[in-house]
């Protein structure tokens, strides 16, 4: 019923899992994550239970094979099931068992599996270990353009319904070392006729609102875009001045409005320049084409 990534980076200490299917919330059933542990998806046939359990068999020192087989190990259900499992030093498995339907299967590569069951065909599973293999980034951006691929290559056969990826890093996400509890990125897209899109619309949305990872040459000079800056925030009711293409206090007092009310003040810059994620976003978000 679904494709799936499971993946570390072991360098940064992220793991992951990216999800899809024609299934609802598959988010809520598949990924399981702990920090500084590994990472688990379960699925056809899913057994919730094999996440939090091969986890802390993982912590206590198995490997993911030793993992796998012992939660497998007298399971009635055992040929329907599909588990893939990578350690955060970068050790993977997976199993996908007899009765899965077809297509079904897995690749297991260098800190990463792709599993999948109900699939168009093989292709969904090679171009997704081809797309996380080319794709440079974060873990976050490999997992994503991972599912984008075995979407784009037939994804599950049945159709699409949802999409979830979530990704731990010490000390990352919301809060960070103070606060947080190191959930980089957790997110849901339970019931979409395009999950994997939507997935990504709202991670982008997540990246500019609680991430720190601007390209520093990514940057627009509020000068150079001030027409279009009036334009923008008057189509949303935040300026109400003349559009002069002059940078003037109004404009730079409405944007700040504007960013304070989409939660993007940690983005606020103060020195005439605005980050070109937040400029195309609002640019996106008034349907003003760049």
């Amino acid at each position: 019923m679904t494709f799936s990534i499971v993946a570390v980076d072991v360098d940064r200490g992220d793991v992951g899992v990216g999800v899809a299917s024609r299934f609802i919330a598959s988010g809520s059933i598949v990924p399981w994550v702990k920090l500084n542990v590994g990472g688990v998806a379960t699925q056809s046939w899913a057994n919730v239970r094999f996440g939090p359990l091969i986890l802390s068999l993982l912590e206590n020192g198995f490997s993911p094979r030793r993992a796998v087989e012992a939660v497998l190990h007298g399971d009635p259900r055992r040929e329907f099931r599909q588990v893939g499992v990578v350690s955060v030093s970068g050790e993977a498995y997976a199993f996908t068992g007899r009765e899965c339907i077809k297509y079904a299967g897995h690749i297991v590569g260098d800190g990463f599996t792709v599993l999948g069951n109900i699939l168009a065909g093989p292709q969904v599973i090679e171009d997704m270990a081809r797309a996380f293999e080319s794709t440079r980034g974060e873990l976050v951006d490999r997992i994503l353009e991972a599912l984008q691929a075995g979407d784009r290559a037939g994804g599950d056969r049945r159709g699409r319904q949802s999409a979830a990826i979530i990704v731990v890093r010490p000390c990352g996400g919301y809060g960070g070392c103070d606060e947080g509890v190191g959930k980089y990125v957790d997110l849901r897209v339970d019931d979409h006729p395009d999950p994997v899109s939507e997935l990504r619309r709202v991670f982008k949305i997540w990246e500019i609102t609680v991430l720190t990872r601007e390209d520093p040459n990514d940057v627009v000079n509020m000068e150079d875009v001030a027409e279009k800056l009036q334009k923008a925030l008057a189509a949303l009711g935040y300026y109400k001045g003349a559009i002069t293409g002059s940078l003037n206090p109004e404009t730079v007092e409405a944007l700040e409005t504007w960013m304070a009310v989409n939660n993007f003040e940690n983005k606020i810059r103060g020195d005439g320049k605005i980050w070109g994620t937040v400029y195309r976003f609002l640019m996106e978000q008034a349907g003003i084409r760049e």
